[in-house]
């Protein structure tokens, strides 16, 4: 039996039947398990289930393709696509756009943001609200929007989603899902003590909780505009 239960394969490729009309890559860094020890390299823990994971859900549907990219023997590869961690999941259109990422495996809650995001990209495209797509125009630099979460975490899919979305939307907007018990380092960095924990750019200010797709839109384009917000 795989990662992915039987019922739940079943469902999933009626899903990317129906939903599913263009092809989506999902483009996976990893560490190949190796008895060499590098010098400098911590074992990546969470490697091997990632990508049996990803290697389980391609396999679902003709329209979804897994590239897979040695962190350490391709290092070049990572650098010049801005991976400096792994697990490293990117989701990519057939527009080449990748700026929607999953740091740390998207287990429990969040792999259900991995399946809405593909769809999205896939299929539906972005479902951000058109009021908030306005919103997005006064943009005029780059953003990135890192959101912390846990697996066992039932809001956080909804902020990360909103940060993928907003990224989907605005070429400017790049959004990261950081899997805060994979990389405790970020987290104490960024003082997650909670989650959803989202970091705005550089901003000191970050975004604490879920919150409506509005209402997080304007928090997070006051943060930018250094304006206090929650």
């Amino acid at each position: 039996m795989g990662i992915i239960g039987d019922e739940d394969t079943a469902q999933l490729k009626d899903i990317f039947a129906q939903q599913l009309t263009s092809d989506v890559t999902l483009v996976h860094y990893t560490q190949r398990e190796s008895r060499i020890i590098v010098p400098g390299v911590v074992p990546c823990a969470t490697c091997k289930a990632n990508l049996e994971l990803l290697q389980e859900l391609v396999a679902l549907s003709d329209h979804l393709y897994l590239e897979v990219f040695d962190f350490v023997a391709q290092a070049e590869v990572a650098a010049e696509h801005g991976i400096e961690k792994i697990p490293a999941t990117v989701v990519r259109g057939t527009d080449g756009g990748e700026r929607a990422r999953f740091f740390g495996v998207p287990a429990g809650y969040e792999f259900t943001t991995l399946l809405e995001d593909i769809l999205e990209v896939g299929g539906a495209g972005s479902q951000l609200a058109p009021e908030a797509a306005a919103a997005l125009e006064g943009l005029a630099n780059d953003v990135h929007i890192q959101v912390f979460v846990t697996p066992t975490c039932p809001y956080c899919p909804r902020a990360v989603l909103t940060a993928f979305r907003l990224a989907m939307e605005s070429k400017l907007v790049s959004a990261a899902m950081v899997e805060a018990t994979e990389f405790p380092h970020l987290a104490n960095r960024h003082q997650v003590s909670g989650v959803p924990h989202t970091v705005i750019g550089d901003s000191p200010q970050p975004m604490i909780g879920a919150y409506p797709e509005g209402a997080a839109v304007d928090m997070i384009l006051a943060t930018l505009q250094g304006k206090k917000v929650l």
